[in-house]
């Protein structure tokens, strides 16, 4: 089988060059002796798959995607589309809904993450009531879609200081909707709160939860069930935390997608690393001055 080719996003005002935020990644691949093709996201979002392969040649064979996040539907039609192409993305659209939304994978790290439910974006009070009972009905929470928070708006679209108190859950919840807007992807999650340790070293203080914390994240890369970059959390560039991974390797593997992300953040409280997210490697994003050569490796000799 021929070494995998690295889908990369085009350059939206130069077709014919890399998308910029990608271009040492491209650098990469192509010093390691690999090859790239471009493809154009703004034509996968908009539903016309077909003319967004056109500069994949055809016959290309195997290839993984690197570039900006899809919803599940927009990868199913890129999927088809390369296939069409006769190039075949060795991550499949099923196995993309895995990694890439919090449905997919809660079940396997359930108990290694934030205890979670998940209900339609229109669900009622009523329906919000019931879901919150299910995480013990009091107590603080995050809401989130499948994929993303919006912990910049922490108070107004994020956080949940009491499960108990319906009227501000209700309220969060429908303004994180509102705020996501055509961006929502699949529905809403309640999501248990957890203290992190902040990632200036500090103890997290009895108010932790009053404020979005910069906690001390690491993401872990992993090809094929294995462990090939710990680096920094894009939030935190600055910091290269080195997580526990006995628990949470073995997790990967039953997970069996080949090419996943975990965020896993300390417990404040001294309790060991919690996996804060799991994602598709695809579509994670990496931090500028990490050393990514062995990723670069691992996904183009697979």
């Amino acid at each position: 089988m021929p070494a995998p080719t690295i889908l990369l996003p085009q350059d939206p005002l130069n077709p014919r060059r890399v998308d910029p935020h990608f271009s040492y990644e491209a650098q990469l691949v192509r010093g390691l002796g690999g090859e790239t093709a471009l493809v154009d996201h703004d034509a996968l979002l908009a539903g016309a798959a077909a003319e967004a392969v056109r500069q994949v040649p055809v016959g290309t064979g195997p290839a993984w995607y690197r570039g900006w996040m899809l919803p599940v539907a927009a990868y199913a039609g890129f999927v088809r589309a390369l296939a069409q192409r006769g190039c075949q993305l060795l991550t499949s659209a099923a196995a993309y809904a895995t990694a890439h939304e919090l449905p997919g994978w809660y079940s396997t790290f359930e108990g290694a993450t934030p205890d979670s439910v998940w209900l339609p974006a229109a669900a009622d009070p009523e329906e919000l009531a019931r879901a919150a009972a299910r995480l013990g009905g009091q107590g603080p929470a995050i809401v989130k879609d499948y994929v993303k928070s919006r912990k910049h708006e922490w108070h107004e679209a994020c956080y949940i200081p009491d499960l108990a108190d319906l009227p501000a859950l209700t309220r969060v919840v429908a303004r994180f909707v509102e705020l996501q807007g055509e961006f929502l992807a699949g529905g809403v999650v309640l999501r248990r709160f957890h203290a992190f340790a902040p990632a200036d070293g500090g103890a997290a203080g009895p108010n932790a939860a009053d404020r979005p914390v910069r906690a001390a994240e690491a993401r872990v890369w992993w090809v094929d069930g294995e462990p090939v970059l710990t680096g920094p959390h894009p939030d935190t560039p600055e910091l290269l935390p080195a997580p526990d991974l006995t628990v949470v390797r073995s997790l990967v593997r039953s997970l069996g997608c080949r090419f996943v992300t975990t965020d896993l953040a300390r417990l404040a409280d001294g309790g060991g690393w919690m996996v804060v997210e799991v994602g598709d490697g695809q579509v994670s994003d990496l931090p500028r001055g990490t050393e990514v050569s062995g990723l670069i490796s691992s996904l183009i000799s697979t």
